[in-house]
């Protein structure tokens, strides 16, 4: 497939049609299973998941990913608060640690997009889950993708976000705009992606979620 065949498929309709057509709600076991670790398809990075899985406790954590269905689609991102112990001032889904409270996954998801920026539920429609994505402080991401419906009002909560924007889908789903980084972990070399737009850096977890989501959605 050509460059421009991959980014021609980031249309609302297009997108939205694969998402639900390739994408389910079946929660992975590996989300709370320590005997089973992520798998990422880079040999590195998968052996690093395999030595976390074996050190640290399983953090499950979900995210959402707010696809917003404007005429050139975007995607809503945050900006975590600098004082946070972690991952502070990085750009981030709005997500967090799912609660002994949350009825699945994408309820904690939810949830954690109204606690974080005031997205209402009432804009959100869920279309399934991306795969699990694994970190090296044992966090197990289960991203939900979904449809957001425009006219939503955003209230921020200054305890955990600093702002959230709007990045084009079209953007994000650009292989040429995927940076493959490098990194040394316990004597090997482990990749990441990152994604600089204009004048914000996202990387590490969000950019390979996102990378996960182009190879799911936009490949064909």
């Amino acid at each position: 497939m050509s460059h421009g065949a991959e980014t021609a498929l980031v249309d609302s309709a297009t997108f939205f049609a694969r998402a639900r057509e390739r994408l389910k709600f079946d929660v992975p076991p590996a989300l709370t299973d320590p005997a089973i670790a992520p798998v990422s398809g880079d040999h590195d990075t998968d052996r690093m998941l395999r030595i976390i899985a074996e050190e640290r406790p399983v953090r499950p954590a979900a995210v959402l990913i707010p696809v917003v269905a404007r005429e050139e689609p975007t995607v809503l991102l945050t900006l975590r608060s600098a004082h946070l112990n972690d991952h502070a001032g990085q750009i981030a889904f709005p997500g967090g640690k799912i609660d002994a409270t949350d009825k699945s996954p994408l309820d904690a998801a939810l949830r954690e997009a109204e606690e974080e920026i005031g997205l209402s539920r009432a804009f959100v429609e869920p279309v399934g889950y991306l795969d699990i994505y694994g970190t090296t402080f044992g966090y197990r991401i289960l991203p939900t993708v979904a449809r957001v419906r425009p006219g939503f009002d955003l209230h921020i909560n200054p305890a955990e976000v600093d702002d959230a924007f709007e990045v084009p889908l079209s953007f994000l789903m650009d292989p040429g705009n995927h940076q493959l980084h490098s990194r040394e972990f316990r004597g090997a070399m482990r990749s990441y992606y990152a994604m600089p737009f204009a004048e914000r850096y996202i990387w590490g977890a969000t950019a390979g979620i996102l990378r996960r989501l182009y190879e799911r959605i936009v490949l064909a």
